[in-house]
């Protein structure tokens, strides 16, 4: 199967891989995003996102496409009503699934290839969460969620790179090098991350599971 993996991070993409890899139990195909839709951060993610499936669905031979952010301090519950109207504090989540179904209708059939699929996950309040699962037992989504909830964070992002990368200001090598060390340890106990981070790795787990064969 030929996935695109669409992140905030090179490295990130790279271990997201060996976690989809694991999902399905079988080793999928790279496929490439275009050059220049490959920006980086959160926003970049979410303005070029209707872009990429565009891209992917009419000049791609990709199957699938998967896509991952960071939550930082933004909500974490997909079922969390927008009180406030801001659209920085909705849950991240609840964005990209936004996008996805108002480009998918826009798209018209490709002879010869079914719909692109695509799973979109949370990582909780950052990958690096994901990459410690099993390593540091207070890491998790509900320790993040009591910390939001009493104004004071358990622990930081730049906490979380220390713990993940020796260095909370990694080179793009040893980010690279260290997320893939994780996601190989983590792939082993999926079981133990649906369990830690169920909404934004649950989430993400499922529509893996659902694209079928």
């Amino acid at each position: 199967m030929k996935v695109a993996i669409y992140s905030e991070s090179p490295a990130d993409e790279a271990a997201l891989r060996i976690l989809v890899d694991a999902l399905r139990g079988e080793a999928t195909e790279p496929a490439h995003l275009p050059c220049r839709l490959a920006s980086r951060g959160v926003e970049s993610v979410f303005n070029l996102l209707s872009t990429v499936i565009r891209a992917l669905h009419y000049n791609s031979n990709a199957e699938a496409l998967v896509v991952v952010v960071d939550s930082n301090h933004t909500p974490i519950d997909p079922a969390e009503p927008n009180t406030d109207g801001a659209r920085a504090k909705r849950c991240r989540l609840t964005r990209l699934r936004e996008i996805v179904e108002q480009v998918t209708p826009t798209l018209k059939p490709v002879a010869d290839r079914p719909a692109l699929r695509v799973a979109l996950g949370l990582a909780v309040p950052a990958i690096e969460a994901w990459y410690l699962c099993g390593h540091e037992s207070g890491i998790s989504e509900e320790a993040w969620a009591q910390g939001l909830a009493a104004g004071k964070e358990p622990y930081s992002k730049a906490r979380l790179k220390q713990l993940a990368y020796g260095t909370d200001r990694p080179s793009l090598a040893i980010e690279t090098e260290r997320a893939v060390e994780h996601a190989r340890r983590v792939a082993a106990g999926l079981g133990l991350l649906d369990a830690k981070f169920p909404v934004g790795f649950g989430s993400f787990a499922r529509d893996v599971r659902n694209w079928g064969a």
